[in-house]
């Protein structure tokens, strides 16, 4: 189904919706935990509902109010394995793939979309070395055994995913250590992953190049919890205020563990004005200039600021970025279909993209390529076009935002949702 936004400043106030990655780790940390907690919560996503809907089958039991949801914790029944549909979430899949071999209730894995495509490698090598059991390489698949503690051994520069999987089911194991044999990538998604275990009497210790859960850690529930604000989709509605402005979203915690809240700082390095208060960031409109950006630790965050990057005067080089290939869509591929389509001047490389800036878009019709944020960053880029931009496949904004366009228009925008 295609959207077209018509070209429209956007401008005014808007609240965060709560972090998908502090949400998953939540619901987790609570199916794991020993007795019942209550998440408070406004609205989920195709991607939480996905991690709900599994924790289900693991045997959690999850109530939903109004405004929360009640999570009891898991009882697994071993005498009928079953079926996790994770659906096109690569949180979901690879944070739980670790915890059903711990649980040893034997489970089937499933998936849509590109997600049986989406490496799984040496995740699955490492468990089976400490005994669990797969009967393929890519989904679908079953695991089987049950997963015994030690030493594991990981890269850090393939994703972040694998290492909080782990982290999150050492715990059940009788604790264990996780060895980094390259440099970390997206450590703020792991540093958040520690921040919620903590929540829940779990304390990680970090050496070098070394993450330790010791004998004796078990899951201690809280009584309640909160997610924050989500910096990574906040990031569309700040971009936005760069192009037109100025927005203001509330509910951002600029001391949170989320990555993603570098925008900020590299929307200030392009020239927007950037003012930051308690709880809220507002982005104003400024000449802008090229920059350089490593994607390493931001990768989510690349297909809307290369939207700011096409509207920046000079080259912006985007560096480090060959992970980006590896999500919901090839997003290298796609952000540069994207931006050649509207009239931008950009050269895709095996892992970075230069784009030549500081011209409007043409306007015109581009693909969402099944990609939530390819879709929300196409929205952003019609507010520095000449003409009304068409976009296919508008839906995929509910794997993380489904209430994108009806903020979108909130703010100012012309879409004909």
């Amino acid at each position: 189904m295609d959207v077209t936004v018509i070209p429209s400043p956007l401008s005014g106030v808007i609240s965060a919706i709560p972090s998908k990655s502090h949400v998953h780790r939540m619901l987790i940390c609570a199916a794991l935990g020993d007795k019942p907690v209550t998440l408070n919560l406004k609205g989920t996503s195709e991607d939480i509902e996905a991690t709900i809907r599994c924790l289900s089958a693991l045997g959690a039991k999850i109530n939903r109010y109004a405004t929360s949801l009640n999570i009891e914790p898991i009882v697994p029944d071993i005498s009928a394995p079953p079926l996790l549909d994770c659906g096109e979430s690569g949180s979901t899949l690879r944070f739980l793939i670790p915890v059903a071999a711990a649980l040893g209730c034997g489970a089937r894995f499933t998936g849509s979309g590109r997600l049986p495509q989406r490496p799984l490698e040496p995740l699955l090598t490492q468990l089976e070395e400490h005994g669990a059991v797969f009967s393929s390489r890519r989904l679908p698949f079953n695991v089987s055994g049950r997963l015994k503690g030690g030493v594991f051994s990981l890269p850090g520069d393939i994703s972040s995913q694998y290492l909080t999987g782990i982290l999150l089911t050492l715990p059940l194991i009788g604790g264990g250590q996780v060895r980094l044999l390259t440099p970390l990538q997206s450590k703020g998604y792991v540093d958040m992953t520690l921040s919620v275990m903590s929540r829940f009497g779990v304390t990680v210790i970090e050496e070098k190049d070394m993450y330790i859960i010791p004998p004796e850690s078990k899951y201690t529930s809280t009584k309640e919890l909160t997610a924050e604000g989500d910096w990574s989709n906040s990031a569309f509605w700040l971009c936005a205020g760069a192009l037109s402005g100025p927005v203001t979203v509330e509910g951002l915690d600029m001391d949170s563990t989320q990555g993603d809240r570098a925008v900020a700082d590299i929307l200030r390095d392009f020239g927007a004005d950037v003012k930051v208060s308690p709880g809220a960031v507002t982005v104003s409109s400024a000449p802008l200039r090229g920059i350089e950006i490593d994607a390493g630790e931001i990768p989510d965050l690349i297909p809307v600021l290369s939207v700011v990057a096409a509207a920046a005067g000079g080259t912006t080089r985007i560096y480090n970025a060959r992970r980006l290939r590896l999500k919901e869509s090839d997003r290298l591929s796609a952000i540069a279909d994207t931006l050649a389509r509207l009239g931008a001047k950009v050269s895709e490389k095996e892992d970075e993209l230069i784009i030549c800036g500081g011209k409007r878009f043409i306007g015109g019709r581009v693909l969402g390529f099944n990609d939530h944020r390819m879709v929300m960053s196409a929205a952003v880029a019609a507010l520095f076009s000449d003409e009304p931009v068409t976009i296919s496949g508008w839906r995929a904004v509910e794997k993380s935002y489904p209430g994108f366009f009806e903020d979108f228009i909130t703010l100012g925008g012309i879409a004909n949702v």
